[in-house]
């Protein structure tokens, strides 16, 4: 057996105990070796195995930056790397987030050691898994009715196009010149017309529709 039969997999995980743990899991599976396992995304970052990794197993709650702002990095490093979190985090707003961020799969601590392998090895063949109820909470967001932006005033469309850029309220009151209450409130508006309850969520449908909000100042 060469070494291009095997999945290589990098561990990020601040628990010692956890990240040992994963690390033997995954060394005493068959056609797959741990070629790191990290405390933190600083050492990731920083270790030549993160460019010929296959899979990169992802805590967001980290030390330094968080798994979530280190998806694009991993990305930007190695590009067919898929980046699968392991996390505690079930909250909606969290998962769209990473999956936002080009997570290819979300899986909670929960899930039993044969399951995490069985995860990475469907990920690396190119399917998206995740823990069963953090897939229905996606499938639940995609079952709201869709709302076309056309249902959105022109300012909030506006707002929504700043929102998708990831401006925080400041930078989107400083170039809409309003207030920064007033950016609140027509986020509050949006999120009530768009049906989600987050800005995280609201940016997942703009993007998944497809869609690019803009107008002119009202």
């Amino acid at each position: 057996m060469t070494t291009s039969d095997y999945i290589s997999v990098i561990v990020v995980e601040d628990d010692d105990r956890v990240r040992s743990g994963l690390e033997l899991i995954i060394d005493g599976t068959p056609q797959m070796c741990c070629t790191g396992a990290f405390a933190d995304v600083e050492s990731m970052a920083a270790a030549d195995a993160l460019a010929t990794a296959d899979v990169v197993l992802m805590d967001i709650s980290l030390p330094g930056m968080s798994g979530i702002d280190a998806i694009p990095q991993v990305r930007r490093r190695n590009r067919n790397a898929n980046v699968l979190m392991l996390t505690v985090h079930d909250e909606s707003d969290v998962i769209f987030e990473a999956l936002c961020k080009g997570a290819s799969g979300y899986l909670l601590k929960n899930l039993a050691p044969g399951e995490i392998i069985d995860a990475i090895v469907e990920v690396k063949q190119g399917g998206a898994p995740m823990t069963a109820s953090v897939a229905r909470k996606v499938v639940q967001f995609f079952r709201q009715p869709e709302v076309s932006h056309d249902d959105l005033t022109e300012r909030e469309k506006e707002v929504l196009t700043h929102l998708v850029a990831g401006k925080t309220n400041k930078q989107i009151a400083d170039a809409l010149f309003i207030s920064e209450n007033t950016v609140a409130y027509h986020i509050k508006q949006i999120y009530e017309r768009l049906h989600v309850h987050s800005r995280s969520e609201a940016v997942s449908k703009a993007i998944r529709t497809g869609q690019s909000p803009g107008g002119s100042r009202s």
